[in-house]
């Protein structure tokens, strides 16, 4: 009994630790004047197979995850999750509404089944969290066949 409750206090002494350092998080300004925006697909295209998804990015540049280097972060798309779901203080989970091209990537390819989506990007710092104020595309419809 001592042991599964020594496993416990663990366990939550771990849980605060992890919580006290996402507080602490500052996040920080992209550059003045940036832009971000989908080059492909177009909104409301109608698309059957493969998504190419391809960023645009004018005002800052792109590198891997974990590259601290100023004015610069990595794309991120957002999949039928709206802006406002996503925790801007906490780096960007790795679930299927939230695609990482943590390698520095300005292009993914989506297979999706056939249905309608909403796609937006969003542009991380090195650590996955966005920027302050964030750094997004408009959102896009598209319809898979």
């Amino acid at each position: 009994m001592r042991r599964k409750a020594a496993v416990l206090l663990a366990t939550l002494a771990a849980i605060a630790a992890v919580a006290i350092a996402i507080a602490q998080i500052e996040r920080v300004a992209p550059a003045e004047d940036v832009t971000l925006y989908l080059i492909t697909p177009h909104h409301g295209e109608v698309i059957e197979g493969p998504v190419l998804v391809r960023f645009g990015l004018r005002g800052m540049g792109v590198a891997p995850a974990g590259v601290d280097h100023p004015n610069t972060g990595h794309h991120h798309l957002l999949i039928n999750l709206p802006l406002e779901d996503v925790d801007m203080n906490a780096p960007l989970p790795f679930v299927d509404e939230t695609r990482h091209l943590g390698g520095g990537q300005t292009e993914l390819v989506l297979d999706l089944e056939p249905g309608t989506y909403t796609l937006q990007a969003l542009f991380g710092d090195y650590r996955h969290i966005p920027f302050d104020p964030p750094v997004v595309s408009e959102v896009i419809t598209i319809h898979v066949r």
